[in-house]
């Protein structure tokens, strides 16, 4: 074989395989991308949601501290507690009873009082309201002794589009644009009677 057929079996790499390589390579980049993207909403919504439970065990257990006064934590669904309630202020004041201290402080925590950034508040999920409803009221009329019975929400926006919660957790309807934004989280919470015999 000749030098000269040696070198012409010699062969580099053309700019069409380079092409070829960079296009693949892109594509890779942007899969990476989207993935990151992806994990990074996939964290969002895992650490929302361990912020409403939280939040929701925390009123559970003051609405259990005070059973005498259960009745009063009653908020409904059409007046959530958090964002845009128009609490504010010092829930320390004096004249507020137990149980409007601890709205207002359950107020505070969903609004993210608790971490802020210069003056915004950003300790909550996104828009987070609360809402606690009356199944079954307290009777503590002797022989009956029914204990109270309450439902506990917490209703946030979530980041991305999911199925839309069940239609008779009421807390946050129609405040978050679309109903597949909407997340809650709901407990019920069992108050007996202070003195009741059978």
């Amino acid at each position: 074989m000749t030098r000269a057929s040696r070198m012409h079996h010699q062969g580099g790499t053309t700019l069409l395989e380079v092409l070829i390589s960079i296009v693949v390579l892109a594509f890779g980049l942007l899969g990476l991308g989207s993935l990151q993207i992806g994990l990074q909403h996939t964290y969002v919504e895992a650490q929302q949601r361990s912020q409403a439970v939280q939040i929701m065990r925390d009123i559970g257990e003051r609405l259990n501290a005070n059973p005498a006064l259960a009745a009063n934590y009653v908020t409904g669904t059409a007046a959530p507690v958090g964002v845009g309630d128009g609490r504010g202020g010092n829930c320390d004041a004096a004249g507020l009873t137990p149980d409007q201290r601890d709205l207002c402080e359950w107020s505070q925590r969903l609004k993210g009082v608790a971490e802020q950034q210069g003056s915004q508040d950003l300790g909550a999920m996104i828009g987070a309201r609360g809402c606690i409803e009356q199944v079954q009221p307290q009777d503590p009329t002797p022989g009956v002794c029914q204990p109270g019975i309450y439902r506990v929400s917490v209703a946030w926006q979530g980041v991305r589009d999911s199925a839309p919660p069940d239609t008779r957790l009421a807390c946050g309807a129609d405040l978050y644009g679309s109903e597949s934004l909407r997340r809650v989280f709901a407990s019920t919470v069992v108050v007996g009677t202070l003195s009741c015999s059978l």
